[in-house]
């Protein structure tokens, strides 16, 4: 894959939080960079110490955190820095973190570059950690940041500290830089209304290390400390979690809301630092609604769910446009073109013009998704009203899977354009000799493949529904009767579209020998898999189809 396809995040760490003009150069060096975004900006008093945010393709993000370095050489005097947080350096830790469409490999290759070029223009030692460090007593950060900045000016000169890049002296203005590739970090504090040694003590409760190999943490993948944040009057128990799918933020607070408990301190909230992806919130949306028995499905709920239940306003207002990455990512790209983002007049132009996409195989999915939508109006007007609060239990278990269908089927407006239209492509690709010819037939193979897998997952998804719909049937507001039958005449229609199909487009399907010419009779074999599958689907439908339309039409209340 080409590299400017690859999205890479860096969050480096500088060593100044209370000089503006200082904040903003290095913003600025940033930011100046092309190809790059530069996403948050997050300063802290007490800790004195700055964490920018920001994401582009590898080269450019190698470049805008080499003009972070420069901007910072000049501005950063370590001699006369103290915080908070501990730290080794003015440019203190370097992550690079794969976001989309990179690997952990890549990273540890653009850690290794930036490294290099960076301890050979500013003359200062760089040293490797996390994943692009290879030996083993320096992986982790406190590792080599353990007696700090006081401490590296005798710690360099041992050989077992030895700089990986640049040079093996101390230079008292920058001190060194922690470069590395790691998975998202994320920075998360939990605030104390007790003191700096209690935050500590619960910190070393929690955290992975605990006070030691015989006295180890209560949770995996967790680093912590305790300190005082004197802008706001209280302590926190400051965590780095370093795999938030082991130990995520839920974990650490309820687990850190026990050890307060035992000491008789409060706990009023936490503060995420920086930005965090949208998947670690919706986990813990889900922790507190599987605890509390609560019935949310609209995933902005989800978030305010997680917001209040972790007091993430507390210290300063969470707004999850400005704070969740794949939301600032997603206002970033501006205008969205995609099928299911287009208007309904827009979409009825594209439909209606002379060209084959968007065609049939969009207006099914279409189809598809108007009846899981109308279905799932027709239970949530049942949900949630007194005259049938009987049925609330067994309405939250129908309302769920057709809701997910819902939203699953919009992904597939664009899939199943996009692979409809790939094989189309192919098919006008040139074969002017046997070679162009046999990498025609075979990549027209397996764009054919994609677009029949695509079309049997949309058969799927509505034969997944039907017995959620026939215990839905006696049950539904009644006020819905209209709505519920023509969301359910919808999905037959829907299933009838994409088995005929399949039905068409798998007679293309052929066997690829390797003496495969143009007078072979070419066994058509995937066919008769896609055809019997995508039949066994309709004959369902039509059977619940049936069972479920007498059910509904006689109803009158």
């Amino acid at each position: 894959m080409n590299d400017i396809h690859k999205v890479i995040e860096c969050v480096p760490n500088f060593s100044e939080g209370q000089r503006k003009e200082v904040i903003d150069t290095i913003a600025h060096a940033i930011a100046g960079v092309e190809g790059v975004a530069l996403l948050d900006i997050d300063p802290g008093l007490s800790t004195n110490r700055t964490i920018y945010t920001f994401v582009g393709h590898p080269q450019a993000v190698i470049e805008a955190a080499l003009a972070a370095g420069r901007a910072a050489y000049n501005l950063i005097d370590m001699t006369r820095h103290s915080g908070e947080h501990p730290r080794i350096g003015a440019m203190d830790v370097v992550p690079f973190v794969p976001v989309q469409n990179a690997t952990m490999e890549d990273c540890i290759e653009i850690a290794r570059e930036f490294a290099d070029r960076l301890s050979m223009e500013l003359s200062v030692p760089v040293y490797l950690y996390g994943e692009a460090q290879e030996q083993e007593y320096r992986r982790d950060l406190s590792q080599i940041r353990e007696g700090e900045y006081e401490a590296l000016y005798s710690k360099i000169r041992k050989p077992e500290w030895k700089p990986d890049f640049g040079p093996t002296e101390f230079i008292p203005s920058w001190g060194a830089t922690c470069v590395g590739a790691r998975k998202f970090l994320i920075a998360y504090n939990i605030n104390l209304l007790g003191t700096k040694e209690q935050a500590h003590r619960i910190a070393l409760n929690v955290r992975e290390q605990g006070r030691g190999k015989d006295e180890p943490g209560k949770l995996k993948c967790v680093r912590g400390l305790g300190w005082w944040l004197e802008e706001s009057n209280l302590a926190q128990i400051s965590l780095n979690l370093t795999d938030f799918e082991i130990t995520n933020i839920h974990t650490a607070y309820t687990q850190c809301v026990e050890e307060a408990e035992i000491l008789n301190i409060g706990i009023c909230g936490s503060q995420i630092i920086g930005l965090i992806p949208l998947r670690p919130l919706l986990l813990a949306a889900e922790y507190f609604i599987q605890q509390e028995n609560l019935f949310i499905l609209d995933e902005d709920q989800k978030i305010r769910l997680v917001i209040q239940r972790l007091g993430l306003n507390s210290i300063s207002t969470f707004n999850p446009k400005d704070r969740i990455i794949e939301y600032i990512l997603r206002d970033r790209e501006g205008h969205d073109d995609s099928i299911h983002s287009m208007e309904i007049k827009e979409l009825i132009k594209h439909i209606s013009a002379r060209t084959l996409v968007p065609g049939g195989s969009c207006v099914t999915s279409l189809v598809a998704i108007l009846g899981t939508a109308l279905s799932t109006m027709s239970a949530l007007l049942t949900y949630g009203m007194k005259k049938w609060e009987s049925l609330e239990q067994e309405m939250r278990v129908i309302i769920v899977p057709l809701h997910v269908a819902t939203k699953t089927l919009m992904n597939t407006l664009d899939t199943d354009t996009e692979t409809l239209n790939a094989y189309l492509t192919v098919q006008k690709m040139a074969e002017t000799n046997e070679e162009e010819k046999r990498f025609k037939q075979i990549t027209e193979n397996r764009c054919l493949q994609r677009y029949l897998d695509v079309s049997l997952e949309i058969m799927r998804q509505i034969n997944d529904l039907w017995e959620y719909l026939q215990r839905l049937a006696p049950l539904f507001n009644i006020n819905t009767k209209a709505d519920f039958l023509v969301g359910i005449k919808c999905l037959e229609t829907a299933a009838y579209g994409t088995c005929k199909r399949i039905e068409i487009f798998s007679s293309s399907l052929i066997e690829i020998t390797d003496n495969i010419n143009e007078n072979d009779t070419q066994t058509k074999i995937p066919q008769k898999n896609y055809r019997e599958e995508a039949n066994t689907y309709f004959q369902t439908a039509q059977k619940y189809v049936q069972i479920i339309l007498t059910i509904a039409e006689c109803r009158n209340e």
